[in-house]
């Protein structure tokens, strides 16, 4: 504490790292977490990278104890942290992790928001196959396709496909992408397609050419016959 008051933060993390080694050697992790994530949340906005390592390792101590909730409750902090440094690599493999212990508990309309959070990810990384794949393998949970998530990603999916800027923006402008985690919101609203957001969707231009061509051509053949009856 008096670390703390000093602003010597990232004294005060080590100290308490070395307090939380302790408690878990004398048996008392439930203690040795609390102390991991107090030292996160301290060091979280001068040191993301610190916070980050340990909110996994409260995560870790948590999952070997088999209390789940605490343990993806820390996952997500770790996820958001993660997007925030545009570490996305790694926040995609973390939202992954989530979502498989949301999984596990069976709190299926969480996987849902995660599968939307993994998309957003992916799409951000330039890795449209793999949030294609994220959305083919949600299926698998109970209640995703039909869901108003599912619909939702796969209209986005579509205008990203097809370089529809406009279909895009639309989804993650809805209140579904809007109200998520400020983390995620902020991804889908900064979302570019590729190729400056030019429809790629089959031509109709080239196949109207030819009636086109005849209407233009008649109407000339017109023309000439109405000067000569002149």
């Amino acid at each position: 504490m008096m670390l703390k008051e000093m602003q010597k933060l990232p004294e005060a993390v080590q100290l308490i790292e070395k307090a939380s080694m302790m408690y878990l050697e004398n048996g008392t992790p439930d203690t040795a977490a609390m102390a991991l994530e107090r030292a996160g949340k301290l060091i979280e906005n001068i040191d993301p990278e610190k916070a980050v390592q340990l909110y996994q390792q409260t995560a870790n101590v948590f999952e070997n104890e088999e209390r789940l909730r605490q343990a993806v409750e820390l996952l997500g902090k770790v996820s958001r942290l993660l997007v925030r440094g545009r570490r996305l690599d790694e926040a995609a493999l973390s939202i992954q992790k989530e979502k498989n212990i949301y999984k596990e508990i069976e709190n299926y309309p969480t996987c849902f928001k995660k599968t939307i959070a993994q998309v957003l990810v992916h799409l951000h990384r330039n890795d449209y196959v793999a949030a294609e794949r994220c959305v083919r393998e949600s299926y698998s949970i109970p209640g995703f396709s039909g869901s108003e998530d599912c619909a939702a990603l796969e209209q986005l999916l579509e205008g990203y496909d097809q370089q529809d800027q406009d279909q895009v923006s639309e989804v993650c402008n809805s209140p579904l992408f809007k109200y998520m985690d400020n983390d995620y919101a902020k991804l889908g609203l900064s979302l570019v397609v590729p190729g400056g957001g030019i429809k790629k969707k089959a031509p109709a231009t080239p196949q109207a050419k030819p009636e086109s061509t005849t209407a233009t051509a008649a109407e000339e053949g017109e023309d000439e016959y109405a000067g000569g009856l002149c």
